[in-house]
């Protein structure tokens, strides 16, 4: 299997050139259910395993929990943002260099799972409630310039959980992990 393939198992995200209401619904499901599915891949895997990284030169799994963690609160963050304010300019952070940090690389993953498993139950309260307008509401990352809306950022999360979920996947497929 080529590296990026190992990199971005189920594609990189495409965004539809309409995001219906029913796609909106399926994303804001898979956001929902994430913690429990990410839980149930992780919780009884070893340390030893937790420090396997999933791809050559790639995060270990206890590393991509714990960015799985930092980038929802992220998320969350410029959700509020964009439903707050006329499209904000968001921070971006340094992610490869967080996965880095002690409580990246050697810290428990108990306490991400229960970050996630909190900011999962009101991001998708809050995702549930919205008006018909807020999906349409954008910011800005000034990384690329992009003006980025909700709509399309839920499908990006959406995307993302199951991004790093099949990287834990195909790694326990791999070693014949259950």
């Amino acid at each position: 299997m080529d590296n990026h393939h190992l990199k971005f198992p189920i594609g990189e995200f495409v965004k539809p050139a309409i995001i219906s209401a029913k796609q909106l619904q399926q994303w804001i499901s898979e956001i929902q259910t994430f913690p429990q599915r990410l839980s149930t891949e992780v919780e009884h895997l070893s340390d030893e395993q937790l420090n396997t990284p999933y791809r050559p030169g790639g995060w270990t799994i206890r590393q991509v929990v714990h960015h799985c963690a930092d980038s929802h609160i992220n998320s969350f963050t410029r959700f509020k943002l964009a439903l707050t304010e006329d499209n904000p300019t968001i921070k971006p952070y340094a992610e490869e260099r967080w996965a880095e940090l002690l409580d990246s690389k050697f810290y428990p993953i108990a306490p991400s799972l229960n970050i996630i498993r909190a900011i999962h139950d009101r991001w998708v309260a809050l995702l549930n409630n919205l008006t018909e307008a807020d999906p349409d509401k954008t910011f800005l990352h000034p990384s690329n310039n992009e003006i980025i809306s909700l709509r399309e950022n839920i499908g990006i999360y959406a995307w993302h959980g199951n991004h790093h979920l099949a990287h834990i996947n195909t790694l326990k497929q791999k070693m014949h992990w259950k």
